[in-house]
């Protein structure tokens, strides 16, 4: 029987806390760390304390806790991008159930099988592919053509990290190629993330309407019209989807629960939605976070590049490079895309040795947990090398949280990541302006449902 300690006091003047940890998420747990030991209290604005641990046992501990006394911790800040009936908000047999309808449509072979379109899609980005454009604000979105990546050209990371994964993630879900209903999509996903601020992300406060001019009012109006363009889908597939149809959707119309039933049109909303959103945004920052490294780690680039110059062309070749793959698992444990893991209990359940009260939420700390000094040596470098020497458990390594709600489309989101950035690597030699190239790494902020740099961090293309 686990012998309990009395809980860590919950910080006073809380705002402050968390103002500080907006400003500079990783550091505010450190000092918190640091300061109270492990596990220690944290507060959020309109959700309460949260117990937070960041050790490898501690993570174990909330990992195999009792799936029947844990679930998404409510209010949840993300619940007005997903939807109440999103995976990621679902809890006990509701969340098994959908769980076992999204999962077949991540599995391997599904999953192999995106490989040309990623490729592609990427190859179409260098040359100067389509992308979005706005004349002024209230002009409808068009498509034109892009700069091709010529010597000399500066490009936006994370721009065109989006517009990759963008593109592959409407094709893998919808089946979209190319035309109108891909430029209406991506005006629109585009149109509902960006105004989903950080404020209405971090202060529910704020989601209130204005005579249709606030903040709030032009989110509702961005998802309402993404919405309708998911339900006309919905409404044209249906009664002629099969579960060998290429796109998830077609797949998902297709498949019933095991008692015969099938998911309401909104339930399938907002689980396409939660695919859009976060199938693309987690991926590509990603992506901008493994340029930059690698790009300020010369010789770790040019063993890179040397892995790559010896391998086949195809997408599977390129998956299975051993050096590739500890380029991205190192990425990810430096830049976890969602950094915290967080489990409302609804029954006895204790971490760290600290009772966690019915109804109180206890979460995981990533950045914490990647750079646990017993696991990382040298945590604070990127160093691809240290995935060659061995094998971390999924206690010391959880990019995707970990138990039985680690993310669904996490093979999809490592496949990419790989193909992409392979791709990307042969094709055009990159460099990153003086100001980048040296120096600390930029913030790390909440950008929609995932964290990225603060700002986006341009490339140069060189000879």
């Amino acid at each position: 029987m686990a012998i309990e300690t009395a809980a860590p006091a919950s910080p006073r003047l809380f705002p402050l806390h968390a103002l500080a940890a907006g400003l500079d998420f990783e550091r505010y747990f450190r000092w918190r760390r640091a300061r109270e030991g492990d596990p220690f209290y944290v507060r959020f604005p309109g959700f309460g304390a949260v117990l937070f641990t960041g050790t490898p046992d501690g993570a174990r501990e909330l990992f195999r806790a009792p799936t029947d006394l844990l679930e998404p911790p409510r209010p949840n800040p993300i619940e007005p991008l997903v939807g109440p009936a999103s995976l990621i908000l679902t809890s006990g047999v509701r969340h098994r159930r959908d769980r076992a309808l999204l999962a077949p449509a991540f599995h391997g072979a599904r999953i192999r099988a995106l490989g040309e379109l990623i490729q592609a899609a990427t190859l179409d980005e260098i040359d100067g592919g389509a992308t979005l454009w706005r004349p002024h604000t209230t002009a409808p979105w068009r498509a034109r053509a892009t700069t091709p990546w010529r010597p000399g050209t500066r490009i936006d990371s994370r721009a065109v990290a989006r517009s990759i994964t963008l593109r592959v993630i409407m094709e893998a879900v919808f089946g979209v190629r190319a035309g109108e209903r891909r430029i209406a999509y991506a005006a629109a996903i585009t149109a509902f993330l960006t105004a989903f601020s950080g404020p209405l992300l971090l202060a529910p406060a704020l989601r209130r309407g204005a005579f249709g001019r606030a903040p709030w009012d032009r989110f509702v109006a961005a998802r309402e019209h993404l919405d309708r363009l998911i339900q006309a889908d919905l409404a044209e597939r249906k009664g002629t989807a099969r579960q060998d149809d290429c796109d998830i959707l077609g797949l998902l119309l297709s498949t019933r629960y095991d008692d015969g039933s099938a998911p309401t049109d909104a339930e399938l909303g907002d689980q396409l939605r939660t695919l859009l959103v976060a199938g693309h945004e987690t991926t590509a920052t990603s992506l901008v976070w493994a340029l930059y490294h690698l790009h300020r780690a010369p010789e770790a680039l040019r063993r890179l590049r040397a892995e790559l110059g010896d391998a086949g062309d195809s997408p599977t070749d390129l998956a299975g490079l051993p050096y590739l793959d500890a380029v991205c698992q190192e990425t990810l444990r430096l830049h976890p895309p969602v950094p915290i893991v967080l489990r409302r209990v609804t029954g006895p359940v204790t971490l760290r040795g600290v009772r966690v009260p019915v109804g109180d939420t206890m979460g995981l700390a990533l950045p914490l947990l990647h750079s646990d000094p017993d696991t990382w040596v040298d945590a604070a470098r990127f160093r691809p090398e240290r995935f060659l020497d061995r094998r971390y458990s999924p206690f010391e390594l959880a990019p995707y949280g970990g138990g039985h709600r680690r993310c669904v489309g996490a093979s999809l989101a490592d496949y990419e990541l790989r193909i992409v950035l392979a791709t990307l690597l042969r094709r055009v030699r990159l460099a990153l302006p003086s100001r980048y190239a040296r120096g600390r790494a930029p913030l790390s902020v909440p950008h929609n449902i995932a964290t990225g740099p603060h700002r986006s961090i341009p490339f140069d293309v060189v000879e």
